[in-house]
Order: structure tokens, then C-alpha cells, then sequence
């Protein structure tokens, strides 16, 4: 509940509609990086929101459905690894966020959005550190790009099963390296960064 009371701390006559955006997957060395964006209707409390990154993956897909049947409306961005390759990881992140508020169907008075950088310049946004730990709308959105990105690495492992990537959902764990080191690489990796592990080889 103090998640919910934080987005509501930011009320007022001119910001009633409040927007929620996070990011998964900036870390691992294959697949995209895909952001959310959620708003909600003030009263609207889901219990169980928080970081996704705290939750098990059963759970989340359970929230995931409560938060788009309870959402107002929602928007989802993702950059394939080949672009996340050519701008970095950190720009290729603040674009999936971008394209995923501009998918919002309703315009927000304030986005709130996790971390401390801005990627918007024509709304009004509020960067909370920690935002999936401190914001109910943040981590709704966290859930939802959470969830979506590991529903794509499922699929990519299915052409790629020697990665276990429904495992690891393309992190660096040692299994995944292994296969790398052992198989090669592929089109789904991001080659900006593996070249420590391929120098090692």
C-alpha cells in the first residue's frame, strides 16, 4: 500500500492522471530491451505490485493479467539487441520507454519514471531512484515489460535451445556462457556485449 500512497502524494488540481514506466532487460547479452508504460484510475490498487525483479516469474504472469484488466490504458516499446547494438544499451533504453508512453491512449499530467534520467521533454516527469521499490504505477510497469520481455525470450529459445534462455532469459549465467564459448553466437545476441567473453575464447 505505501506504493500506492506515493503515486498519490503526487495529486493535485493539476495532476490527476499519473503515468507509471520501467524497463527490463538492459543487462543480458541477448534479446531486446522493453519498456512499459501504465496508467491506472486513482482508486485502483492491485495487491502484490512491486519490484518485479522480487516477485516469481508464476506470480508476475498472474499480476501481469491483473494489471491490464485493471489499467486504464498501457503501452509497451522494445528494441531489438541489432539497435540496442548501434545507440547502447542506456539510449536504446530510454527509447523503448519513450515509445512505450507514446503509446498510452490517455495523455498523463506526470510520468513517473524509475532511475534518474529523463527521456521526455514535452510532459511533465518526476525520475524516482528505486521507483519500481517506491511507486505502485512504476512497478505495475515494471511487471508488464518484465513479463512481456520473457514471453520473447521464450520464444527465441525455442529456435535456439542450446542456450537455455527459457532459463536464464539470455543473462550471463555460466550455462549461457558455456554455450556461447561452445556454439558461437547469434543473431539475437548483442554483440557490444560479448566481446570480453569472445576475447576469452
Amino acid at each position: 500500500m505505501e506504493n500506492k500512497i506515493c503515486d498519490n502524494s503526487f495529486l493535485s488540481n493539476e495532476i490527476r492522471i499519473i503515468a507509471g514506466v520501467d524497463e527490463a532487460g538492459r543487462g543480458p547479452l541477448s534479446g531486446p530491451v522493453v519498456a512499459a508504460a501504465v496508467i491506472f484510475d486513482n482508486s485502483v490498487f492491485i495487491e502484490g505490485i512491486m519490484d518485479s525483479k522480487k516477485i516469481i516469474e508464476t506470480k508476475r504472469e498472474l499480476l501481469y493479467d491483473k494489471i491490464i484488466s485493471n489499467s486504464l490504458c498501457y503501452g509497451i516499446g522494445i528494441i531489438d539487441n541489432i539497435e540496442i547494438d548501434e545507440i547502447n544499451i542506456l539510449q536504446a533504453s530510454l527509447k523503448a520507454m519513450k515509445i512505450a508512453v507514446s503509446k498510452l491512449e490517455i495523455i498523463p499530467d506526470l510520468v513517473l519514471i524509475d532511475g534518474n534520467k529523463s527521456f521526455i521533454t514535452h510532459l511533465n516527469v518526476k525520475t524516482i531512484i528505486k521507483g519500481d521499490d517506491k511507486s505502485f504505477s512504476i512497478a505495475a510497469a515494471s511487471i508488464l515489460a518484465k513479463v512481456t520481455r520473457d514471453r520473447i525470450v521464450r520464444n527465441h529459445a525455442l529456435l535456439h535451445p542450446d542456450y537455455k534462455w527459457e532459463k536464464n532469459k539470455g543473462y550471463a549465467t555460466k550455462e549461457h556462457i558455456s554455450a556461447i564459448k561452445k556454439c558461437g553466437v547469434t543473431d539475437l545476441h548483442r554483440m557490444t556485449f560479448l566481446s570480453r567473453i569472445l576475447d576469452e575464447n
